[in-house]
């Protein structure tokens, strides 16, 4: 399944409705664990990659002791912006950077991090190969990625209701990208390409994504994520009336008030 150039694009008003709606709904959950992980390593240097508005980076500087240095890099400078104006509990480096084509020196990291970023990289194992470049030896490359969409009940619902309003083709950006690289095996065999040696430690971690009411989901999917990307290349005045639809699904399937849905991931951690 092929992902056109516009599944990598976070620009426009998108970060600043990802961050907002969709960290909290998504998002903050798995950076805790995520966090909570590198943490129990030993560490003087940590890279993350893909950091985006920054949720992990945040969490990294308010856990990791002033002495470990936080270098929290993206592909996209939007997105890099909005993290630096949210800031951080402690200064850390910012670094506009292709995670297929890293600009440190070998051997220089401790632990290698990326939340629900290794999904949107091109060649997989061109981006696992730069992660273990960079790490020294004995160093641990962790990330996590969305299990399949049935999995992530909000994510369905939206995907599904879109169909509706474009039948002839439904975006399918949410299935094809963000939870489209689910298979532990293929995760394992790419690693393997990148030139990682042992066996990855991996872990299925189920949690609850809440919002206030069904608008909450509907906007941070269709308007916080490419998914927007895509609706507005079928007809960019209908994106509202998306929007609309995905929080209808939302409340016929979850109420119209508080809804709950069930998000799960993998978690993978590999030593260099």
């Amino acid at each position: 399944m092929s992902s056109p150039d516009t599944d990598k694009v976070f620009a426009g008003s998108i970060p600043k409705v990802y961050e907002e709606y969709l960290v909290p709904l998504i998002f903050e959950p798995y950076a805790a664990d995520l966090v909570n992980r590198v943490a129990s390593q030993s560490l003087a240097r940590v890279l993350e990659i893909a950091a985006g508005t920054g949720v992990v980076t945040r969490k990294l500087a308010s856990v990791l002791p002033e002495s470990v240095s936080i270098v929290a890099t993206d592909l996209n400078q939007a997105m890099l912006d909005l993290a630096s104006a949210v800031g951080t509990k402690r200064p850390v480096e910012w670094r506009q950077a292709d995670a297929m084509q890293l600009p440190f020196e070998d051997s220089v990291f401790d632990v290698v991090v990326c939340q629900f970023g290794v999904m949107f990289f091109p060649e997989k194992s061109k981006a696992f190969s730069e992660a273990r470049r960079v790490l020294r030896s004995g160093g641990v490359f962790m990330f996590n990625v969305w299990d399949r969409i049935e999995e992530n009940e909000f994510a369905h619902t939206v995907t599904k209701a879109l169909e509706s309003v474009f039948p002839k083709d439904p975006p399918r950006f949410m299935a094809r990208t963000p939870h489209g690289y689910y298979d532990l095996a293929n995760i394992e065999r790419d690693l393997k390409h990148g030139g990682f040696l042992a066996s990855p430690h991996t872990s299925t971690v189920a949690a609850r994504s809440k919002a206030t009411s069904p608008q909450i989901p509907a906007i941070a999917y269709c308007q916080g994520t490419p998914l927007r990307n895509e609706i507005e290349a079928r007809d960019k005045s209908r994106l509202g009336e998306a929007t609309d639809i995905a929080a209808e699904a939302i409340a016929q399937r979850f109420g119209p008030g508080p809804v709950d849905g069930k998000i799960q991931a993998h978690v993978v951690t590999i030593e260099c």
